[in-house]
């Protein structure tokens, strides 16, 4: 995921300024079930810190001594490892080990990308081999067709080559309108999903930005000021003003977006009133727009406490973006993940 990806860009960029050298790691291809799938990556740092992870915790130690010799040789590897004697996971996991070094030039892209909302596409190159040390690695492709390695070695792609292709979707952007304690706590526990988190407070509030861990931007504004920008089907906004009216207003000025969730706090028996409103107000709301609003927010766990209720609300936003209908997975008998 593209926010797992920032995260090791970062952590580079900190270990080049101290003289560290880094290793990426990616998961290119996966024989049988594994905890993770091809795509996830990790950072191996030269002083034996890693960032990141490709598994449950227990295949990283040995992913870290087996990419010592890419430090000394300054080559990409291929590794497997087999998990289905050791994890209980009946998988064999294939995985690049290349050299790791961030230039500014793709990081201005990088960093444009993010800010622009737009997917990157990655393509490693490697073999399907035990282990094998040759002209493997990742080439970042970006939306201008601008493209960008991290090793000055050549990347080759040879007749028995195979590429892994993954394409990084824009950070999902959480958008929170209100600014009381329970929106504190759900921007605090958001921003452990590595989400995007943007904060809309009452021109009135005395909050800054300080206060929301994690969010990117905050705007002091009201609804009738405010600019909605940026807003795909790859944005959950929550709205939680405490407020019926500053509620409905907002609405309002959304109806011609599309988000893929909107959940607001409130009593169940205020949502016909709303939607009516709604119509009222603004004729052009369409019953898809419509069916992206949840009211009230949030999964049904018994939630009491702020921070519970956050859990519950990203629980539902998590549900509606993977398509899944919420229950336990004791009631499975599957794998979880089809």
């Amino acid at each position: 995921m593209l926010h797992e990806f920032k995260e090791i860009i970062n952590t580079a960029l900190v270990n080049q300024q101290k003289g560290i050298n880094n290793v990426l790691v990616t998961v290119v291809d996966l024989e049988g079930s594994s905890y993770r799938k091809p795509g996830v990556r990790m950072l191996i740092s030269d002083n034996n810190t890693y960032t990141g992870a490709v598994s449950g915790g227990c295949v990283e130690k040995e992913i870290v001594r087996r990419a010592q010799t890419v430090f000394k040789d300054n080559k990409a590897k291929i590794i497997t490892y087999d998990g289905r004697y050791r994890l209980g996971c009946e998988g064999i996991l294939y995985i690049l080990i290349e050299p790791f070094e961030v230039s500014s030039k793709f990081l201005n892209q990088f960093t444009k990308a993010l800010e622009n909302r737009e997917e990157i596409e990655t393509s490693c190159i490697y073999e399907k081999r035990d282990e094998a040390v040759g002209d493997f690695g990742t080439i970042i492709s970006f939306k201008n067709n601008l493209e960008f390695t991290f090793s000055t070695n050549k990347i080759q792609t040879k007749t028995n080559s195979l590429i892994f292709k993954q394409a990084l979707q824009p950070l999902f952007k959480l958008l929170i309108i209100g600014g009381e304690h329970d929106a504190v706590k759900l921007c605090k526990i958001a921003s452990n999903l590595g989400w995007q988190i943007e904060i809309i407070t009452s021109a009135k509030d005395t909050k800054d930005i300080a206060h929301f861990s994690g969010a990117s931007t905050l705007i002091n504004s009201t609804p009738e000021m405010i600019h909605f920008s940026k807003i795909d089907n790859n944005t959950a906004i929550v709205i939680m003003n405490h407020s019926y009216v500053q509620d409905l207003k907002y609405l309002i000025k959304l109806v011609d977006k599309t988000p893929i969730y909107i959940g607001i706090l409130g009593a169940p028996k205020r949502r016909e009133k709303l939607f009516n409103e709604l119509f009222e107000y603004a004729p052009e709301t369409t019953e898809d727009f419509l069916d992206c609003i949840y009211t009230p927010a949030g999964l049904q766990i018994g939630a009491k406490t702020a921070e519970e209720i956050a859990v519950a609300i990203i629980a539902e936003i998590l549900a509606v973006v993977r398509e899944k209908e919420p229950h336990s997975l004791r009631e499975l008998s599957g794998k979880i993940h089809s």
